[in-house]
């Protein structure tokens, strides 16, 4: 019996390598869109928490002093909040982007994969065939020894 041979199966050796890799990368874009997020999120935590102690301190009684040092503060912090909610959208479009390759490579090699069932199935159905042929051809051989007999 004939071996099998997929003839297309370099390409999807290559093609499940170049996923792998896309799947690498979609990761570390995952990693670096919480890791920026994160940021993002520990800097509203902390503009929240000034202000809230910014009013209590202003409902007991604060020096002018304090209260520009908190406001330039609160400013400093809304511009480096401003920074990185930019950093978290570019992250996330990357992050997207990656997402987006990823699909179509599974696409890609799950269109690889049904040809080579396709392909198999009709091997199969070939060598099915060959062999029906064969045990016909010997059964008429057998046939025709007993005939001459």
């Amino acid at each position: 019996m004939v071996q099998y041979t997929y003839r297309f199966e370099k390409i999807l050796t290559i093609r499940e390598q170049e996923k792998q890799q896309t799947e690498q990368a979609y990761k570390e874009s995952v990693r670096s869109f919480e890791e920026v997020a994160t940021k993002l999120y520990d800097l509203l935590k902390k503009k929240e928490d000034l202000i809230t102690y910014q009013n209590d301190r202003l409902t007991v009684g604060s020096s002018i002093n304090q209260i520009h040092h908190f406001a330039t503060f609160i400013d400093s912090l809304e511009r480096t909040i401003s920074e990185v909610q930019q950093k978290v959208v570019q992250a996330r479009a990357k992050m997207n982007w990656h997402e987006q390759k990823l699909l179509e490579k599974n696409l890609e090699i799950r269109k690889f994969e049904k040809i080579r069932e396709k392909d198999f199935a009709t091997f199969k159905n070939e060598q099915d065939r060959v062999e029906m042929l064969y045990l016909d051809e010997l059964s008429s051989l057998m046939y025709t020894k007993k005939e001459v007999r």
